[in-house]
């Protein structure tokens, strides 16, 4: 005890004193931010050593026997309901049978449980909804995700009062309100608290009574389903100057339930989010009164909206955009291995080019990765985890991996994704992409601020408890607390170090692995690669201090390799959940390989900028004491993954599982491609014994007798159907351009020509 007491006083208490200079307080925004959500396998990774076996055993997410039937049954009657050029180009909205139809059958009540009318979906249901029908519509998949995500449904669930959870909920499930949610302010974006839309605790006149209330004033934009919504979560600042609840002035962010038919609520025209046209606009309040009773959740929750939005965020942001960063980076590479197979170049078809192979690796690569960080997510959240680091992990690099990809598609189609038209399947996803990138959190800051800034104060075994006892406003508890914890950070230190030195110096070779799984080399190079980390973040930590908030290009490499290791475990994961199967080896062979390079750049990002020079070197001599390790996938391993999108089979099935591919149209240009696909591998035979004879002309080889008529048909119908999917659209002057006229001229009279100009002709 009294070797503890001077340990407090004559050691710890310097540090504390040292730090509380350095390390700024949490705010209270902070503080609710942090709360929200739960720690999960994010926690895992900051401790250095993994238990692997965990995230092995964890069982994959499914669906029941009745969310597989809503699969088969309304989704995919739904997907073939929608015309995505239709839409976007003419009617500028989904039809009324679309609105009808998702409403009969309860699409915007996949989440609100059972006993208030709607379906009770689990997490993975709704994740594979939205991912089919993004894959046939991102305007269906976003109107259909945007109610079951971030919005009234999902925070009532959580924090409504009963009375308001018996109201509303039923009426949400059946679609008789449509509901949005109304956070983003002109002057308040990402940076929410900087929002200036205000509720003032006053009375009021309601419904012919005096009654204590809110007048509400706000501007808030980007609303989705706003131009539409019957009812609004509004976000607003409370204040209650005349101190009527007895809790002061400044209550706090807090959340109502405002129908939009309210006295000085007004609907804005409509936003176009890059010529995607699902419904979004501005929403408007002025001098809005509403009782108290339609606070979300009650007087109880009067300033949680904070804490509100960020534990819903936790679940949302792993849900919608992933699930169409899964359908369009799984859309891009099944369709964009079929174009480059029928499409020829040079006799060639262009996928054999390694230019062209490069690209399709990648492709393959980015739908089997966010698939298994999808899929793991899914598996957390139905177990009831809410990881909010996780969650920007997902959003930020499942949104960017899908920016990657269609940027691969666009290249690889060249014309044939530049020119719009209903043959175009490329257009609609290109343009949606950036959509994707800003909303729930701009990507550069979810990189920069969110994914390590959050993860190192939530998700570290002591940090959060170190801030804690640093900001206590009793001295004394807080040293007390400090003196504890900080040895203890201090010994989970040296063993990470000790750690780091065994599997960096042997190269990873000594770095545990699951016992039962497969591809051991991979799971101890994760090893090695978590506990350089969480060395490295506890150099940066202690060399930085408060100051890694303003050192964001730091953060963010740190937080790369977070995600990054989180990343390449769910596609370890995933191969083992599949059953191992040996054709998917190449796969994870291509992704650790390229997740190892871009572990290297982060490693070295850091270790080369860290202002504490001593420091980086030491973490080099411990964990890299040959260097950095920097690989790269060989070309012949490109090429194998290339090869599998370029041909039919259960693998390339099982890649691309579930996607929209114009069943139900006669005529589809996904449906014509498979098509010509199909027909260009079963007629590759015919194609080949020609070559052999050096005869190009099918019907020249057949005059010649060296194929048979019914292969020349065979042949014939495979050329036809290639051109079909390579044609693209044009269309008449006048049904494009309002300034048509102007272009029709009398054509000139013909000139006669002389013979030095018949001869240049």
């Amino acid at each position: 005890m009294r070797l503890k007491t001077f340990r407090r006083d004559h050691v710890s208490k310097p540090i504390f004193n040292w730090a509380r200079k350095i390390m700024p307080p949490i705010s209270e925004t902070e503080r609710e931010a942090i709360d929200a959500g739960t720690v999960w396998w994010d926690g895992e990774l900051f401790t250095g050593d993994p238990d692997w076996e965990q995230l092995v055993a964890m069982p994959p997410a499914r669906l029941s026997d009745e969310e597989q039937a809503f699969m088969d049954g309304p989704v995919r009657e739904l997907c073939a309901m929608v015309d995505d050029w239709t839409l976007n180009w003419r009617d500028r909205d989904l039809s009324p049978a679309v609105w009808d139809f998702m409403r009969r059958n309860k699409f915007f009540g996949m989440i609100i449980p059972k006993e208030f009318g709607g379906l009770g979906f689990s997490n993975t249901a709704h994740s594979e909804v939205v991912r089919t029908l993004s894959s046939a519509s991102i305007v269906a998949g976003v109107t259909v995700m945007v109610p079951n995500s971030l919005g009234p449904g999902e925070l009532l669930m959580h924090f409504g009062t009963e009375a308001q959870r018996k109201y509303w909920l039923p009426r949400l499930a059946d679609g008789r309100e449509v509901p949005c949610f109304g956070l983003t302010s002109p002057h308040a974006g990402s940076d929410a608290a900087a929002m200036t839309d205000t509720g003032v605790v006053e009375y009021g006149t309601w419904k012919g009574k005096k009654v204590l209330g809110l007048r509400l004033n706000f501007h808030k934009r980007y609303i989705t389903l706003g131009p539409i919504a019957t009812v609004m979560g509004l976000a607003f600042k409370m204040h209650d100057p005349e101190n009527h609840l007895g809790r002061g002035e400044d209550l706090g962010i807090t959340v109502a339930l405002l129908p939009t038919d309210t006295k000085g609520v007004r609907h804005g025209d409509r936003h176009i989010p890059q010529y995607t046209f699902f419904q979004n606009g501005p929403l408007y309040g002025e001098d809005v009164f509403v009782p108290l009773d339609h606070i979300l959740g009650g007087e109880e929750q009067i300033g949680q909206g904070w804490t509100m939005l960020m534990t819903a965020l936790a679940a949302g942001r792993s849900i919608s955009l992933p699930s169409q960063s899964a359908a369009s980076a799984a859309m891009c590479a099944r369709a964009t291995g079929a174009y480059a197979r029928v499409r020829t170049q040079f006799n060639v078809p262009i996928g054999m080019f390694e230019g062209i192979q490069e690209p399709l690796a990648e492709l393959c690569g980015n739908a089997y990765l966010i698939d298994a960080a999808r899929r793991v997510t899914l598996a957390a959240l139905d177990e009831g985890h809410k990881p909010s680091v996780v969650s920007a992990i997902m959003k930020y690099h499942a949104t960017e991996r899908m920016r990657r990809s269609v940027e691969h598609a666009m290249d690889i189609h060249g014309g044939k994704a530049v020119i719009d038209g209903p043959n175009n399947y490329m257009g609609a996803m290109y343009r949606a992409v950036p959509v994707g990138i800003t909303v729930e959190g701009a990507n550069i800051l979810t990189r920069n601020l969110m994914i390590y800034g959050q993860g190192a104060i939530r998700s570290h075994p002591y940090m959060l408890e170190e801030l804690l006892a640093l900001s206590s406003d009793n001295r004394e508890e807080g040293l007390d607390h400090f003196d504890d914890t900080f040895w203890k950070h201090v010994g989970h230190a040296l063993k990470t170090a000790g750690r780091a030195f065994v599997r960096g110096w042997s190269g990873g070779f000594l770095g545990p692995a699951p016992e039962s799984a497969a591809m051991p080399h991979h799971w101890k190079k994760l090893s090695r690669y978590s506990a350089a980390f969480a060395l490295l973040s506890d150099f940066a930590l202690l060399t930085l201090g408060g100051s890694l908030k303003r050192r964001e290009m730091i953060s963010a490499r740190l937080g790369d390799i977070l995600a990054e290791l989180y990343l390449l475990g769910a596609v370890l994961k995933r191969y083992e959940s599949e059953g191992r199967f040996a054709e998917d080896k190449p796969i994870v062979d291509y992704l650790m390989l390229e997740g190892e390079a871009r572990l290297g750049v982060a490693f070295r990002g850091v270790l080369d900028n860290l202002p504490a020079r001593p420091a980086a070197w030491l973490v080099r001599l411990i964990a890299f004491p040959l260097g950095v390790p920097k690989p790269a996938p060989s070309d012949r391993l490109s090429s194998q993954l290339a090869e599998i999108l370029m041909k039919p089979s259960e693998q390339r099935d099982r890649l691309t599982p579930d996607l929209y591919q114009g069943q139900g149209h006669d005529h589809h240009p996904l449906k014509d491609l498979e098509r010509a696909f199909r027909l260009v591998i079963d007629a590759a035979p015919i194609e080949k014994k020609m070559r052999a004879s050096k005869v190009s002309d099918p019907q020249e080889a057949h005059d010649m007798d060296l194929i048979t008529d019914g292969e020349f048909t065979q042949l014939r119908e495979a050329q036809e159907a290639v051109a079909r999917v390579i044609a693209v659209d044009a269309f008449p002057m006048e049904d494009i351009s309002a300034t048509a006229d102007q272009h029709k001229k009398k054509k000139p009279a013909a000139r006669r020509k002389t013979p030095r100009r018949q001869a240049a002709e």
